[in-house]
């Protein structure tokens, strides 16, 4: 772990006053005397991540041991059992556990529960940054570098909750479950040598009914309120390839059915498709509960028209939430072009030409059909669609259970505003496999974020405000403590 250089002090300075403005603002249920311990609580956690964020774990190749070693050794040093398991040379994870106490005589100790997060990040543009993506610059109060809300500040918050449990243990308090920390690899690409391969090769140290993982939101509305969006259910990620063919030759000559200019007509016409409006249980519940708290009028109409069931309500609010990629996102599968791929050299003409789709399907909805969807609106037999990669989809998550309701009364404790409310996201997570296997899997990004940062995750200067890094460090352990403690 590097401390934090002595050039941020006037930085803390500032952190430290937004904190008292945080604890403000958002009604904090903080004890007396805690903004001492929230000072100090937020100077280590800092350190931690940055010393998570100064080890290039991007995928590929990945490096994750790197991390999984980092986080072995704070465990550690806090009397936490630890292991780390090696998936491939340089790749693995890390596991921790706090074991439940006895159980009183005739009774059942409650099943384990699991906070996880992954230690991979995506690479960078290094050019587009404003600061080194690696170096973990604090500035202005806010943590800059990859990885910082995808996924090693998750890390961390589920590292200072396992602490936090373990003091409450040393001072006499029964742990009711066992609590199991894991740290991925391998998640941006896949999960082959993360999550995949743990429940392959070593399922009895992750056994556990509940899993607390990334995946949901903590959003700041333009009222400055908050809510957060519980993932219950994800989309499915498919990579498809668009490829158009034509005639070869020397570009001095054009040719009618250039495969280039034929596969850009193909993009316009993908880029002019909509997918239809497609409704499931968690979308309904997620507009009709956030409805009621919407700040902008309009869109909490809208809402209430998409959660309405009649069809005719449901079309126009569709069409208003359009406007908001945000949300018009869940009401539809997703078709993004991601790669172009064409040509050789400047003065040939190539005999063909690709780009690669991103599709997220809806739960439950069928790649074929989209595809079939698509090949008609393209209209041109020398364009073809193929799957490249095929995901698999997984169940949805309930939220009316003891999971869910302990999320939001440990969400309401930090502030009492707060909306809790079920999410279908656009993101694949490693929450899938744990579906599949019989896992209770959750996501959450338990920092409050507003939509720019939000946006900057996968993206240039990502960044998290360290205000949004205590909420969530307090956030992540009062849910640990409401399903582990008594």
């Amino acid at each position: 772990m590097r401390p934090v250089s002595s050039r941020t002090s006037g930085r803390r300075l500032r952190s430290r006053t937004a904190l008292v403005a945080l604890g403000v603002s958002l009604g904090l249920a903080l004890p007396l005397g805690a903004q001492g311990t929230d000072d100090a609580l937020l100077r280590e956690a800092t350190a931690q991540l940055q010393g998570l964020i100064r080890l290039n774990t991007t995928n590929p190749p990945g490096n994750e041991l790197l991390v999984a070693r980092y986080l072995d050794s704070l465990f550690r040093a806090e009397g936490i059992e630890s292991q780390v398991y090696e998936s491939a040379p340089g790749r693995g994870a890390v596991v921790a556990r706090l074991r439940a106490s006895a159980p009183a005589a005739g009774a059942a100790a409650a099943t384990p529960l699991i906070l996880m997060g992954h230690m991979d990040v995506v690479g960078v543009q290094r050019d587009q940054w404003t600061v080194d993506p690696f170096a973990a610059t604090v500035r202005d109060g806010v943590l800059y570098g990859r990885g910082a809300i995808d996924d090693k500040g998750m890390l961390i918050a589920n590292f200072q909750a396992m602490k936090a449990l373990q003091r409450r243990v040393r001072a006499g308090v029964r742990l009711k479950r066992d609590v199991i920390f894991v740290g991925n690899a391998d998640e941006e690409a896949g999960g082959d040598f993360g999550m995949g391969w743990l429940l392959e090769h070593h399922p009895g140290a992750i056994r556990a009914e509940w899993a607390l993982n990334e995946g949901g939101r903590t959003r700041v509305m333009s009222n400055g309120k908050r809510y957060v969006a519980l993932q219950t259910a994800e989309k499915v990620s498919h990579v498809v390839t668009v490829t158009a063919t034509g005639p070869d030759g020397h570009a001095s000559i054009p040719l009618e059915g250039n495969a280039i200019s034929r596969l850009g007509r193909a993009l316009a016409a993908i880029g002019a498709h909509r997918e239809p409006t497609v409704l499931t249980p968690t979308t309904t519940r997620f507009f009709g509960s956030l409805a009621a708290a919407w700040p902008d009028a309009a869109e909490a109409r809208a809402m209430a028209d998409v959660a309405s069931g009649d069809a005719a309500r449901v079309a126009r609010g569709a069409t208003v939430l359009r406007a908001v990629p945000t949300l018009d996102a869940v009401l539809r599968n997703g078709i993004s072009p991601t790669i172009l791929e064409g040509g050789i050299r400047s003065n040939v003409i190539p005999r063909d030409a690709t780009a690669t789709l991103n599709i997220r399907t809806l739960p439950g909805e069928s790649l074929d059909a989209v595809i079939a969807r698509l090949t008609a609106e393209i209209a041109d037999p020398l364009v073809h669609v193929t799957v490249t990669s095929r995901g698999e989809d997984s169940p949805a998550m309930s939220a009316d259970n003891e999971f869910f309701a302990a999320v939001e009364r440990a969400a309401k404790r930090l502030d009492p505003t707060i909306t809790v409310v079920p999410y279908l996201s656009t993101g694949a997570t490693d929450s899938a496999d744990l579906r599949r296997a019989g896992y209770k899997a959750y996501g959450l990004l338990p920092f409050p974020l507003e939509m720019p940062d939000e946006e900057r995750m996968h993206g240039n200067d990502e960044r998290l405000p360290l205000t949004a890094f205590l909420f969530g460090i307090r956030f992540v352990t009062g849910i640990a403590e409401e399903l582990a403690l008594p």
